[in-house]
């Protein structure tokens, strides 16, 4: 037994949130990966070789599933000073569950013969104990699965000691106004006083990760005190977050379109607080939902042209009712 306490990852959350995901991304970091293991066994499997390091995946699907069963024993290991119980839950928006969903054509598991919207609100009340006692709620509505992993790393990497800054995981998140404020903020800044490059054709189809735009919005004469403002704000608070217990924070910066003044500024941010020693993460709302617009319709179209290839006949589509229903994962 080694003086490092060993990591134990509970995994669960709401159906088509991305909770093999974060197991798929766990196991390539070293852990072993356990999914849809009973509740009753999770104790004996965790305390059966206290010197590897687990990551256990839970849902609806596993049998036996009971919530508050799960809470119980993720606060029994808790208790055991050789063990380092983190519990995360992904989580989802209702459009963004409900499009995977319908992309996959899947059943949802709490409801097999109903609709799925009906499923997502029956396992959002279900799971509700889960969600409230989380180290970390993962909202995967606008992450890609490159910036899923990137997370994961971040946080559960072999790298991660116990320095003081580790019991806080902290969130820089760009976005846009006209999509709405990111509902998990618990800062939100406002750049769009700022000069904006998309009035420039050459910078336009830039982002805030180009050079030549971050130069551009760096030179507006406002920039540096409102910049610094925020850095200083963050250097203040962030340190007594951890004293109040907090486990994770998300800082959101935003401006007109959420592609460049509010990226340049989370870039900036995420090279700071990481050169202090916080778990950073950065995700980048817009450009994220145009990566995943563009890979919708690039699958789109390979599904098209692989059911209807040059010089064939066009066959209707069959109703959702009449289809097959997918069952891989």
């Amino acid at each position: 037994m080694t003086d490092t306490p060993t990591r134990v990852v509970l995994v669960t959350g709401l159906s088509g949130a991305g909770r093999l995901s974060i197991l798929r991304a766990l196991e390539d970091l070293g852990y072993e990966a356990i999914d849809n293991l009973p509740t009753t066994a999770i104790e004996s499997v965790v305390k059966g070789d206290p010197n590897q390091r687990i990551a256990i995946g839970a849902d609806v699907r596993s049998r036996g599933f009971d919530p508050d069963a799960l809470v119980a024993v993720a606060q029994r290991l808790r208790a055991d000073p050789a063990l380092r119980v983190e519990l995360v839950f992904a989580s989802a928006d209702d459009a963004s569950l409900l499009r995977r969903y319908t992309e996959t054509r899947r059943r949802h598991p709490m409801a097999p013969g109903g609709r799925v919207t009906d499923g997502i609100a029956a396992e959002r009340t279900l799971t509700a104990p889960l969600h409230a006692v989380a180290d970390f709620v993962v909202d995967t509505s606008d992450l890609s699965i490159p910036g899923l992993r990137q997370w994961i790393e971040r946080m559960f990497g072999a790298e991660n000691g116990v320095a003081p800054a580790a019991g806080l995981s902290v969130g820089v998140m760009s976005f846009g106004y006209p999509g709405g404020l990111p509902r998990e903020a618990d800062l939100v800044f406002d750049a769009r006083f700022l000069r904006n490059p998309h009035y420039v054709p050459s910078l336009r189809p830039q982002t805030g990760r180009d050079q030549a735009v971050a130069d551009y919005v760096a030179e507006d004469l406002d920039f540096a005190a409102f910049y610094g403002q925020i850095q200083a704000m963050l250097d203040l608070v962030l340190p007594r977050f951890v004293q109040e217990g907090k486990k994770y924070a998300t800082i959101a910066v935003g401006c007109t379109g959420g592609r460049h003044r509010s990226v340049m500024i989370v870039e900036r941010l995420a090279a700071h607080l990481d050169a202090q020693g916080w778990r950073v993460s950065v995700t980048h709302r817009e450009l994220a939902r145009a990566e995943e617009q563009a890979h919708m319709a690039a699958r789109q179209a390979a599904r098209s042209v692989a059911n209807d290839p040059p010089g064939s006949a066009s066959v209707p589509e069959l109703p959702h009712s009449a289809q097959r229903s997918d069952t891989t994962s």
